[in-house]
């Protein structure tokens, strides 16, 4: 079973609540990192907490909320190995998993409704990579992704 971790900053407790309760009572194996709760850090460090571990096989997918979704993103994809991609809407996030093969979703708790987000990760964690004409695609990110993470 796919193993999924959630996180979120100080803009997104409640939505991030929201999306983890509803996860989990589908049956998804996902675990709440709340790293802040246990560290003095902002969004950087938290996505950076969750993609190491995505990066280092403890958790197979990932989700990030902070208020846009966009810098936790950012930082997330400072990690080798991590891909991950902001969505608000589901045809998005179908496509960031079937098309891109992407580890890691992000969403903006201030863009979005709770509702929309949980309909969002859903989509996003029901979907595996198709391959098919996207796959050269995605081999090609990740040997450019090798040119700077040696």
């Amino acid at each position: 079973m796919m193993k999924i971790a959630i996180d979120c900053d100080d803009a997104a407790f409640e939505f991030k609540d929201a999306v983890f309760s509803h996860l989990k009572e589908k049956g998804f194996d996902i675990t709440d990192l709340k790293y802040s709760e246990s560290h003095d850090c902002d969004y950087p460090d938290i996505a950076f907490n969750l993609a190491e571990k995505i990066a280092d096989g403890s958790y197979d997918r990932g989700i990030i909320i902070c208020g846009t979704g966009l810098g936790v993103a950012m930082m997330a994809n400072k990690v080798p190995g991590v891909f991950a991609g902001t969505c608000h809407d589901c045809f998005a996030a179908e496509r960031l998993a079937k098309s891109n093969d992407a580890n890691v979703l992000t969403m903006g708790a201030r863009c979005i409704g709770v509702e929309l987000g949980k309909m969002i990760a859903e989509s996003y964690l029901k979907s595996t990579f198709a391959g098919g004409g996207s796959a050269p695609k995605v081999s090609r990110m990740r040997e450019l992704e090798k040119k700077y993470f040696k």
